[in-house]
Formats: C-alpha cells, structure tokens, sequence
C-alpha cells in the first residue's frame, strides 16, 4: 500500500510539473503584462542600493530581459535585476566603449555571431578558441567582448525569449594557451555570466577539446549550478553529435556545416555600426607569441604525466587551480 501511494505520489508531482511547464509556456499577453508591471512596483519601492539609479529601469523593453530570464517570476526577475545592477557598479571597466582588445577578440571571432538562428529561434554564438592571441589580447579583452556581445543582441526579443547557444571550438588549442587562462579572470566570468546577465544559455558545446581543457573544466564544474553543468556537452571530434543538436546548414564549414567559412567581419562590422566605432584601426597579428615564453617540453611532459592528480592545475605547475579560485573569491 505504502509503494502505491509513493507511485501515486510521484506521478501526481510530474503531472504537476508537466502542467507548470505547460502554464510557463503558454503566458499571455496580458500575464506578461502584469509581470512587467509588477518588476516595475518592485523596482520603485526597492531601497537596494544597486538600484540607486532608476533611471534605465523606466525602460520596459530592458526590464522584460529580466523577466524571460527567469521565465516571468516577478521575485526572480528583481533579484537578477539587482545582482546585474551591482555587477556593473562593482565592475565599470568591463561595460567601457570597445577598446583595441575588444576589437581584436571580435575580428578573431572570440564572439562571433552566426546569421541564421537554429531552428527553435536561439541565436548561436561561437568562440574560436584557438585565434586567441593572449599577449596581444588578453582573457579579458575576450570576456568584454562577450559581454557587449550579449548586451547588444539581448536587445532582441527574441533573444530574450528563446536564448542562446553556444559552440566553442577547441580545435588546435594549445596547451601553451591554456597557461594564460587566469583563475581570477574565469571566477570573474563565472559570475556574471551565470549569476548576473539577463541571458538564457540553452546549450554549451565543446568540440575538439584536448585533455587540459577537460582537466580545467573539471576544475571550474564546481562552481558551476547544475542546470549549467549539465547543458555543458563535451563532443571532442565525434562533430556528428554536434550535428545532431544543431542543423547543418546554418553551421559553417569549420564546424562541418553546409555554410562557408565563417567570416568574422560581419558582426565585427555590425557590432562597430551599432556602437559607431571605426574597425579599420584592428592590426592583424601573428599567432605565435614571444618565444621567451615557450614552455620547456619537460615541462609539457610533466603535465601530462600529471594530469589527473587532484592537484594538477592547467596554469603549468603543481599549485591547485582550485585554490587559485577560493583564494580569487575571498
């Protein structure tokens, strides 16, 4: 008796769930609107100190970012609204006019946007790991660009609605880039894009990723929420499942997609349009950095040997990346 009732049980629950989902799915005009105009009275009488400034807020078209990222939950959406706020006040240099490095990190397609959508209407970003040029555009530079990225395109609403997916291509990646992944500037991106932007990532896929990449993702999983890990797919080259997920012929050809190559210059020329920069000035650059910097193939050895003790950390010594990142947050 008492297994049947927890059968029942269970089965009343998702039969709930199913029915919130269903409720969440089919919002009306008018339930969007009392969400709005509920975010508004909760913005008005709020004393935080984040929301000093309430002078965006009276924007209804930046305040319903907020509510589809959390799905038209009025407590949700204010609390997001404010960690966005305080974000911002915390970190005034990452929203500053795009700079030489954000324009490099752009013309290397470290974001670059594709121009068809997927076929549920998410736009699909993607980051060509290894253009990046550290001595000459550093981890920041490429989080900056994301986020203007981000902050340009969430503009859409139907960006805000449906979400983004993102692809990032780890092919040829080298283990002497990897050493440039700064703990401080990770823990920094962890934080606003998961915590603190009103954007909805659908999917994370990584493809051609070599063994110090997963050892550094392992190191980052823990501060990661589980809805994040497990939209985290780890294709390697097996680009067949990739193409499951996506359609082919709005993927490029480097990703094994019926498209051309993909061409960073089309949204590096509209990112500049839409913030009236010139891109002319961006310098093309060599790829290979200095090579007093090159890591001694003892040293590469030793990694690799390594590379699955708790204590291995990806910056190319025995210090643990994850006490680098508790240290970072205190």
């Amino acid at each position: 008796m008492n297994e049947y009732a927890e059968y029942d049980w269970r089965l009343q629950q998702l039969q709930n769930e199913r029915l919130c989902d269903v409720s969440r799915k089919r919002l009306t005009d008018g339930d969007k609107q009392r969400a709005l105009d509920g975010l508004k009275e909760a913005v008005d009488s709020s004393l935080n100190l984040a929301l000093r400034d309430k002078s965006r807020c009276q924007d209804d078209n930046f305040l319903r970012r907020f509510l589809y990222a959390r799905k038209h939950d009025v407590q949700q959406s204010f609390e997001l609204l404010v960690r966005y706020h305080q974000y911002r006040r915390e970190h005034p240099e990452l929203w500053a006019s795009a700079d030489g490095g954000v324009l490099r990190a752009l013309a290397d397609g470290l974001p670059g946007v594709l121009a068809q959508r997927d076929r549920r209407g998410r736009c699909v970003l993607l980051m060509f790991a290894s253009n990046w040029t550290p001595h000459a555009c550093p981890l920041l530079s490429v989080y900056r660009a994301l986020l203007l990225t981000l902050e340009r395109t969430i503009t859409d609403v139907q960006n805000q609605a449906n979400g983004y997916v993102i692809i990032v291509d780890w092919t040829e990646f080298t283990f002497k880039q990897s050493c440039s992944l700064q703990a401080k500037v990770l823990k920094l991106m962890i934080d606003g894009l998961q915590d603190c932007m009103p954007v909805r990532f659908k999917s994370i896929h990584f493809i051609g990723q070599p063994w110090y990449v997963e050892t550094a993702l392992a190191v980052i999983k823990p501060y990661l929420r589980a809805k994040t890990r497990e939209r985290i797919v780890l294709h390697g080259n097996n680009l067949s499942t990739l193409h499951d997920a996506l359609p082919l012929d709005i993927l490029p050809a480097e990703l094994g997609g019926e498209g051309p190559s993909y061409n960073s210059e089309r949204w590096l020329k509209e990112f500049c349009q839409c913030e009236n920069i010139d891109p002319s000035p961006v310098p093309s650059i060599t790829k290979t950095a200095p090579q007093d910097n090159e890591l001694p193939t003892a040293k590469l050895d030793k990694a690799y040997i390594h590379k699955d003790n708790q204590n291995f950390s990806f910056h190319g010594n025995e210090k643990s990346a994850k006490s680098e990142l508790l240290r970072d947050k205190d």
